[in-house]
């Protein structure tokens, strides 16, 4: 069996997380589902319009009452989003500076997930696709406040470019100790970002593995590997996740599926097959 945590700035970290969105009413079954089968890592956000973290912390509290799981057994991973990507269900006052939003959603976040710290607390996107506006930077830095309290272990950023990558990680006093980006294979799995984290001590976060590339599932180059370790064609993609140095999100709904998804630590590819997955949609 393959190592299923990682060390990341002294915390335990899972490589596999359970993320959270899109789930609706269905949130708070699917993360305790998700708990019940062995899941430790649960992604989440403080946007109403794509998450309902209130019912996630429901399913944690309810695993914790139950002796499912302790609190350190969890690693939480939550976001700040800024108003461009909400609706009307704001966890924070439009009208406060943007360092005073930060400080509300996450206390909104706590109060959410029951807890007093946060293992991983994540910039949702910045606020345009080029560049880092002053709005960005004063969300770092509030950001990096709360880091200093020690209410947030470790700081991340997502749906960000390589260009505003390098400017994050070249002004800030609090590094990202993670980067989570939808990945896509026709754009080489996020090679460049990913090639960028592995270089300065940064953690890729990929999400919509599956979803984001449901043509390339087909093609039988993958079938084949998958049929040569008798697994499915999602467990090979995961796996090649992982043996490309991602932490690896999932939000399936099936139980045996989530199963499934924790089952790609028990075998390993081939550099040879990693190759050939990377390379996909280019051959």
């Amino acid at each position: 069996m393959l190592d299923t945590t990682v060390s990341i700035g002294g915390v335990r970290v899972p490589r596999f997380l359970y993320g959270t969105a899109w789930k609706e009413d269905e949130t708070q079954r699917l993360t305790s589902l998700a708990l019940q089968q062995g899941f430790r890592g649960i992604d989440t956000a403080n946007q109403r319009r794509h998450y309902h973290e209130v019912a996630v912390g429901d399913a944690i509290s309810e695993a914790i009452a139950s002796g499912l799981v302790t609190r350190d057994e969890l690693f939480l991973q939550t976001k700040f989003t800024f108003r461009r990507g909400q609706d009307h269900r704001l966890p924070y006052d439009p009208d406060a500076s943007i360092s005073v939003q930060v400080a509300q959603s996450f206390a909104s976040s706590c109060d959410h997930l029951k807890t007093d710290t946060i293992d991983s607390y994540v910039l949702h996107g910045p606020t345009g696709s080029v560049g880092l506006t002053e709005a960005d930077w004063e969300a770092w830095r509030a950001m990096e406040t709360i880091h200093d309290s020690g209410r947030v272990r470790l700081l991340g950023v997502s749906n960000i470019s390589l260009e505003q990558l390098k400017k994050l990680c070249g002004g800030a006093r609090v590094r990202p100790a993670f980067v989570q980006n939808r990945c896509y294979a026709a754009r080489r799995w996020d090679s460049d970002i990913r090639s960028f984290c592995a270089d300065n001590d940064v953690t890729y976060q990929g999400f919509s593995l599956l979803t984001g590339n449901r043509e390339l599932l087909r093609r039988p180059e993958l079938v084949r590997i998958a049929e040569r370790y008798e697994r499915s064609v999602s467990q090979i993609v995961f796996r090649f996740g992982l043996d490309v140095g991602m932490m690896v999100l999932t939000g399936t709904t099936s139980p045996e599926h989530m199963r499934a998804d924790l089952d790609v630590f028990g075998f390993q590819l081939e550099p040879g097959e990693v190759e050939q997955i990377e390379n996909l949609a280019i051959t």
